[in-house]
């Protein structure tokens, strides 16, 4: 295991705020108190001004800190709560994990003198629920369903809301210290804007990061898959690739490499939205896809991207990327295609060199206008800023904080993990999974454990109850094994419905679960509207039945198909 050292780069230079003057302040602008969407409190500190104000307003990416001094000018500011006999608690990160604790805190009944005040710090001025991530690329969902601002979230909330990253961390309730016994603070978290938060009580929830760099080319060619800016990008460079080709005789070739859940709902997707247009390929160093998913999710996707032309390169490994226009001046790799270079005049194609993961596989090379990468990710933990100072934090080698069975980082019982930066072991040792189900449920644990320790009150271990794995595999096809029923699978259609309904529930706040359903609902009779005309079409070509059958057969298939979904899926549930 390895340990880091997270400080806090604290200057001479920072003036301590008069608390009094603060008062006063907030007394006269009753408007810069603590909100959702603009966090004022904040005072850059310098000699020639030390109350120069630093806020964030609602036409400034909607919470985000917006920086009124210039680089040269900035120095350290603090930020000041607006309670200093309240606990503090400083969340970083808002996905799952965060943004779900943050809520949880919310929803608990405090005592008047106790009730926390919760600072939400985030990179992004969005939340993303990522498993419908690939609803962005089928056209399935608008982007502000599964992404909403943080500030709209969080508009009914006490919780402050901050768009910044961290840069480093200074904990002081190290075990080993004597510093923590004397002091109620918990340490200082250190932004990259220059802002310092002293907490009481931390939360880390900074997810992962692909990792690019372990595949020469591959931080420059491929895409990730894993963020809302990902996503953009990725749909972005489909719809260039289509318009380019529409109208000619050129099948678009993408590549994922990675056929775990990511990739396979991936390659399914695009594969459907391609059709007959483009030629996917997935690559996978197992020989299986999907190894750690159930058996009827695992055969339901087989099905599907076979039924979608989906070419399966199992057993292979890249060992590098390369852009076709910079093999013009060199000799091309054995296996390419010489015309490829031809055809990437128009845009860039890409050669991928594949190498075989056990012996008696030939190395392949294969060519694709978009490259997409979905395997390996690591917590950013172990890249914020290292010290000298004695306070460290355990991380594994894979860069999460190691936490005991209540969430807590061992050695600092004011530090929590959850998601990604969780090392959290289960019964049988092994690490849990990094995926949202985990952190949904660690994030209901997180906000109770608060609780508990603000309160004096015994934490509660951490157990997580797996309750099914879904995946996504296009339009109105998906498959759902829920772990109270053995052996059963949903796929299909009914498959498709279950997940989203599964989704829905769980979307962040009632407001947006609401706003999300009635956009869902319209799509679908919409989508049904235009079932009925295309049938409507066809039913009118002469085929010896008359006008009034086809009218009656067609209002029977309609009301047919509006009810199958519903009444299949209740039926499957009650067997």
């Amino acid at each position: 295991m390895s340990r880091i050292a997270l400080t806090a780069s604290a200057t001479s230079t920072l003036v301590a705020l008069n608390r009094a003057a603060t008062r006063q302040w907030t007394n006269l602008f009753p408007r810069f108190r603590a909100t959702t969407t603009s966090p004022s409190k904040i005072f850059a500190n310098s000699p020639s001004n030390p109350f120069r104000l630093r806020c964030s307003s609602s036409a400034a990416n909607a919470g985000g800190v917006a920086d009124t001094v210039s680089e040269s000018e900035q120095s350290p500011a603090n930020f000041v709560w607006s309670d200093s006999k309240r606990p503090r608690v400083c969340i970083l990160g808002g996905g799952f994990g965060g943004l779900y604790t943050a809520l949880r805190l919310e929803s608990l009944e405090w005592p008047d003198d106790k009730t926390p005040q919760i600072v939400l710090v985030d990179q992004s001025e969005r939340f993303v629920f990522k498993p419908l991530l690939y609803e962005l690329l089928s056209g399935e969902v608008d982007e502000w369903e599964i992404a909403p601002r943080f500030s709209d979230l969080l508009v009914n909330t006490s919780v402050v809301f901050l768009k910044d990253r961290v840069k480093c961390l200074h904990p002081s309730d190290n075990w080993r210290t004597n510093e923590s016994k004397a002091s109620s603070c918990g340490g200082t978290v250190h932004l990259e804007s220059g802002l310092l938060i002293e907490y009481d009580w931390l939360v880390l929830s900074l997810g992962a990061e692909t990792k690019l760099d372990v595949v020469p080319g591959a931080a420059e060619y491929a895409f990730p898959f894993s963020t809302l800016e990902d996503a953009r990008k990725v749909n972005n460079k489909l719809t260039t690739l289509e318009r380019k080709t529409f109208g000619k005789d050129f099948q678009i070739s993408v590549a994922v490499v990675g056929c775990g859940y990511s990739g396979v709902e991936l390659a399914a997707t695009i594969a459907e939205r391609l059709q007959n247009k483009g030629i996917v390929r997935a690559i996978n160093v197992d020989t299986i896809i999907c190894p750690n998913a159930p058996p009827g999710n695992r055969e339901a996707a087989l099905k599907v991207l076979s039924s979608r032309s989906v070419e399966l390169l199992l057993g292979y490994f890249v060992r590098g990327i390369q852009r076709v226009s910079e093999l013009e001046s060199k000799d091309p790799p054995t296996g390419l295609d010489e015309s490829s270079i031809e055809a990437a005049n128009g845009f860039e194609r890409y050669i991928l060199e594949l190498q075989p993961a056990e012996r008696g596989m030939e190395s392949k090379i294969i060519e694709a206008d978009l490259v997409l990468w979905t395997v390996g990710s690591k917590p950013p933990l172990d890249q914020l800023e290292p010290s000298d100072a004695p306070y460290v934090l355990p991380l594994n080698a894979r860069g999460q904080a190691e936490t005991d069975e209540t969430l807590r980082v061992k050695g600092h019982p004011r530090i929590f993990a959850l998601g990604d930066s969780s090392a959290l072991r289960d019964s049988k040792g092994r690490i849990l999974p990094a995926t949202a189900q985990v952190a949904f449920q660690q994030a209901d644990f997180t906000g109770w454990n608060l609780w508990a320790a603000i309160n004096g009150r015994p934490l509660l271990p951490f157990r997580f109850q797996n309750l099914g794995e879904m995946m996504t595999l296009g339009r109105n096809d998906a498959a759902i094994s829920p772990s109270f029923v053995e052996g059963l699978t949903l796929e299909g259609p009914v498959g498709h419905t279950a997940r989203k309904i599964a989704y829905l529930m769980r979307l962040p706040t009632d407001q947006h679960r609401l706003k999300v359903g009635i956009s869902w609902l319209t799509k679908s009779a919409i989508d049904s509207v235009s079932l009925l005309q295309s049938t409507l079409t066809k039913l009118m070509l002469p085929t010896g039945i008359s006008l009034w059958d086809k009218s009656l057969l067609l209002l029977l298939s309609t009301l047919s198909s509006l009810n199958c979904n519903t009444s299949t899926l209740y039926t499957s549930v009650c067997k």
